[in-house]
């Protein structure tokens, strides 16, 4: 996901081909796999697995893919190594971007991130030369098709929710990060339709680009980040994003 979580964008990314999803399904696999490996096998006592296990199941991965995912990760055979890593940069006329990566090989993903930025109009900065311009907020994205919005925000605040937005097809649900799983799960049991649960980072400003190239360079760029397996998500600023095309 990208983006502040406009249902057009969210709603391209979950129409990909089959190829696409599976790389989806491998890219939160792994987040599935360092989750255990940092905090165990039990999402009740282990908020972080909670979480992606939310965001997992709003991607359509089913049940017995993150069973295994689990078991397999706290078993003895399973040796992968990754790290959690932020990159932080600017695309074209000075889009913040905030990419995160899961890699086995930091040389090799940063300087993936480097050439994408490159050569689309963009520049990879330092760290914290563009997070201070977004918020770290749990996102619960739920369809808005027969849902009553008084009940919901009944609903939502009760399972620990700090607001609701409402967007043209869905309820734009906030938690604090650690609580999103929980939230996420509270009103899956209450029968509300979850697209899309995970803590996100929510820009403070936005900024639109007016030039066509810009905006296909933008554009380009984001699918070579989302394209690489090493990176997880990609969070920006930009306020028009549904102007590409692709």
């Amino acid at each position: 996901m990208s983006g502040h979580n406009k249902w057009s964008t969210i709603k391209r990314k979950k129409e990909k081909t089959d190829s696409a999803r599976a790389k989806v399904f491998t890219k939160v696999g792994r987040e599935i796999a360092v989750a255990v490996k940092d905090g165990g096998a039990d999402p009740t006592s282990n908020s972080k697995l909670k979480d992606v296990i939310a965001k997992a199941k709003a991607l359509n991965v089913p049940n017995e893919n993150i069973d295994r995912i689990i078991k397999k990760a706290a078993g003895e055979g399973s040796a992968d190594s990754y790290e959690e890593i932020i990159y932080e940069g600017y695309g074209p006329c000075g889009i913040a971007v905030v990419v995160e990566a899961l890699t086995d090989n930091r040389n090799r993903t940063a300087g993936d991130v480097r050439h994408y930025f490159d050569k689309y109009g963009g520049n990879m900065g330092q760290s914290g030369c563009v997070m201070f311009m977004f918020e770290r907020q749990g996102v619960v994205i739920v369809d808005k098709e027969d849902v009553d919005e008084e009940q919901l925000m009944e609903d939502a605040l009760e399972a620990g929710a700090t607001d609701i937005i409402s967007e043209d097809e869905v309820f734009d649900v906030r938690t604090e990060t650690y609580e999103v799983g929980s939230v996420s799960e509270a009103l899956e049991g209450k029968g509300y339709k979850i697209l899309s649960a995970e803590p996100s980072y929510i820009p403070s400003t936005y900024t639109k680009i007016e030039n066509p190239d810009d905006i296909k360079g933008m554009g380009k760029m984001l699918e070579m980040f989302e394209e690489n397996d090493d990176i997880q998500a990609v969070w920006h600023n930009w306020d028009n994003e549904e102007d590409y095309e692709g």
